[in-house]
């Protein structure tokens, strides 16, 4: 099946949504108490720079590594895969957990 072209308001959309996540990130890890190496030695990664980009909104934290990451953040693991999925995922996320049509929550969230 061919692939569809990229819709540049979707992938503007996509770019924020990860913006946004990076900074919910940092601040947990702020609260957490840990450097960005902290964080980066209790999940065992070798380059603490991945934590940056997934702060950035340049990465992601991969699914396999949420429950540690949730862990040695102090964090709900279930918890915080939904709230990730939420801005990794938003159309999944919605169709999961909210009544809401996708028009309306763009609304909502262009509004607030």
């Amino acid at each position: 099946m061919p692939r569809q072209a990229v819709d540049p308001a979707r992938a503007a959309e996509t770019k924020s949504l990860r913006q946004e996540a990076g900074r919910w990130l940092k601040t947990a890890r702020e609260s957490a108490g840990l450097t960005q190496a902290g964080l980066a030695e209790r999940v065992n990664l070798r380059y603490y720079t991945f934590i940056s980009q997934v702060e950035s909104g340049l990465g992601r934290v991969p699914i396999e590594m949420q429950a540690a990451w949730a862990e040695a953040l102090g964090l709900d693991p279930k918890g915080f895969a939904r709230t990730l999925l939420r801005y990794y995922e938003p159309e999944l996320y919605r169709l999961l957990f909210t009544d809401e049509p996708r028009a309306q929550m763009t609304r909502e969230k262009a509004a607030g």
